[in-house]
């Protein structure tokens, strides 16, 4: 199926940013966008003071800065004046740990107010904060803790006792434990957050701050391999600030809410530091998922705003299917909503499409990695949507398409690299360094940052083309890219295609070994809810895939599989899927869907 291009035909209720896209891109600095922020009040740049104690002082305190949705539905609200004081007082609890500058500061947290508290004081105090997601099991955990040299943890009794108190010992490093909420009484070596919160004053100054300074450390999923701490610091903001505004057309009015879970880079950099660094309203959902629910949330807190994941709207559409009649989303008042955003993985265009017909608005989808810590390429609410593009990069960012080698990466010779002239070839998307949420370094691992660059570029890994009109499509990752019979096959094509038959709920695929052709395509499919598994269901998929993507690059062979190895973001994770398929070792499964 040929997906047209959505055009932007009718008159938004407010008009967007970034309506010349070329003059933006031709009149932007970074320079300029850091002038943009107030910077401390003494020089120095630092987060947390952007994102909340500015809009204090700027007697925007009254404002709503969290609206709580907690798992009963019950709902409260923080201020950004009661959220400044939240946060000093945490910044006063590390400063009589003996925590200051440089020291780290994890979380084992949902979404909870504290663990908006125990972010910004933490930047606050000039320590550094890493999130790790509250679904991972102990030894994701420990790793982490390990490799990050944590000092302090925050996290819930229950978290405490399933993910760490029995790997204490082997975290030495690790001195505080503060455990919100009930429950640190029974446990050794914890104290109690609520209990250091009421004994610390609710002022605190905040020393001065190098843009340079390491704010934030994250973690790679380590699908591939150990994980890589990603250094990102204070600087960084600058690219929040400005990205937010452009690639989500973000205004201080909006009610805005990011389903991105914080323990990963996007429930950071998104769902906390940049909208609060643009004084929105933030809805926070304590809740998990559930179709219904969200449209409520949506409707009942009139979100304006809303960015989420590929993953997630997936499950929305097998609850609301395009073919109408659209019962459940009818059911909420979402007229408030003007944007959607969706990153994480790439988005099928269907899933555009699904937006435009059932919520009313097509779904914008953009490009970025933990490493690059902002948006980097974007499809604009003021543009054109190409369904199934990642879209077009951002004012600041130059992006490029950079010649392959043998090994699929992009080929350096004598420390230079060739970049793709024509449109339509494949080949290795990489970034021209310079941008302020650049990662600066792998935690402890200089060789391994190093090779991350080449003659100027920071070389993603990922593989795209560039249509002649600037937009980038993904094609898959270098290490995913089945070679097959002397063709090039990336699996997110092949995923997308299987995913346009109405029965494909999700799909995964991998090479498999052929004396042959060298691989075959292989696709792992899961079914929607009713449909049944049967040979002539499998002939009919088969002969779908050849005619949409010709026999080539089509499936040869189809397997149905209603439990595909996920990560507990939603992505299929098409190692595990390869090393099953051929008999070989699964490696660390630790961070799937369903494990513990």
């Amino acid at each position: 199926m040929h997906w047209e291009t959505i055009h932007k035909d009718t008159a938004p209720v407010v008009p967007p940013r970034l309506s010349d896209y070329e003059g933006a891109r031709s009149a932007f600095t970074w320079s300029q966008a850091r002038g943009a922020l107030a910077g401390l009040p003494g020089g120095g740049l630092n987060m947390a003071h952007e994102a909340v104690d500015r809009h204090a002082a700027l007697d925007h305190g009254e404002k709503v800065a969290l609206s709580c949705v907690a798992r009963d539905d019950s709902v409260s609200t923080v201020t950004y004046a009661e959220l400044a004081r939240r946060t000093a007082r945490f910044a006063n609890v590390l400063r009589s740990l003996g925590v200051g500058r440089g020291d780290r500061v994890f979380t084992l947290l949902g979404r909870c107010p504290e663990l908006y508290t125990t972010v910004l004081g933490t930047l606050k105090n000039t320590s550094v904060l890493c999130p790790l997601f509250s679904a991972f099991g102990p030894d994701p955990v420990e790793q982490r803790l390990r490799l990050g040299d944590a000092q302090v943890l925050v996290t819930t009794a229950a978290l405490y006792r399933r993910k760490v108190a029995e790997r204490r010992t082997s975290v030495p490093g690790l001195k505080h434990v503060l455990i919100v909420g009930p429950g640190a009484e029974g446990l050794p070596d914890t104290a109690s957050f609520d209990d250091l919160m009421s004994a610390a004053p609710d002022t605190f100054t905040i020393p001065p701050t190098s843009p340079e300074d390491m704010a934030l450390l994250h973690f790679t999923s380590g699908t591939t391999g150990t994980p890589k701490g990603a250094v990102h610091v204070h600087e960084a903001v600058v690219a929040h600030h400005a990205t937010a505004a452009s690639a989500l057309d973000l205004r201080p009015e909006d009610v805005y809410w990011c389903t991105a879970d914080p323990g990963w880079v996007t429930g950071m950099s998104y769902g906390i530091i940049a909208p609060l660094v643009h004084g929105v309203t933030l809805v926070v959902d304590e809740g998990d998922y559930d179709a219904r629910r969200w449209y409520r949330i949506l409707g009942e807190q009139r979100v304006t705003v809303w960015y989420t994941a590929p993953t997630a709207l997936r499950m929305l559409m097998r609850a609301t299917p395009r073919e109408g009649p659209y019962d459940l989303p009818r059911a909420f008042d979402l007229s408030a909503l003007r944007f959607v955003a969706s990153v994480g993985e790439p988005l099928n265009p269907e899933a555009v499409v699904w937006g435009r017909d059932v919520l009313g608005l097509p779904v914008h989808d953009n490009w970025w990695q933990t490493e690059t810590g902002c948006i980097m390429i974007a499809n604009f609410a003021a543009c054109d949507i190409r369904p199934g593009s990642m879209g077009r990069p951002l004012p600041g960012v130059d992006a490029t398409v950079l010649e392959r080698g043998e090994d699929g990466r992009a080929r350096v010779v004598d420390g230079k690299v060739t970049e793709v002239e024509s449109p339509g070839v494949e080949g290795e998307l990489a970034l021209r360094t310079g941008w302020p949420s650049m990662f600066r370094g792998y935690l402890h691992d200089k060789e391994r940052y190093d090779a991350a660059f080449a003659d100027g570029w920071y070389l993603t890994g990922d593989l795209v083309r560039r249509d002649g009109d600037g937009w980038y499509w993904f094609v898959g990752r270098a290490d995913d890219v089945i070679k097959s019979a002397g063709h090039l096959i990336g699996p997110f094509e092949v995923e997308s295609a299987l995913m346009e038959h109405p029965a494909v709920a999700e799909a995964g695929v991998i090479g498999r070994p052929d004396p042959v052709a060298g691989n075959v395509v292989k696709a792992f499919v899961s079914l929607r809810p009713g449909v049944d598994p049967t040979p002539d269901l499998e002939r009919e998929l088969l002969a779908f895939g050849r005619r949409k993507l010709g026999p080539a690059v089509a499936p040869r062979e189809i397997a149905f599989d209603q439990k595909l190895p996920k990560t507990r973001s939603g992505k299929v994770m098409r190692r595990v899927l390869r090393a099953r398929e051929l008999g070989l070792p699964t490696g660390d499964l630790s961070t799937l869907e369903g494990s513990e």
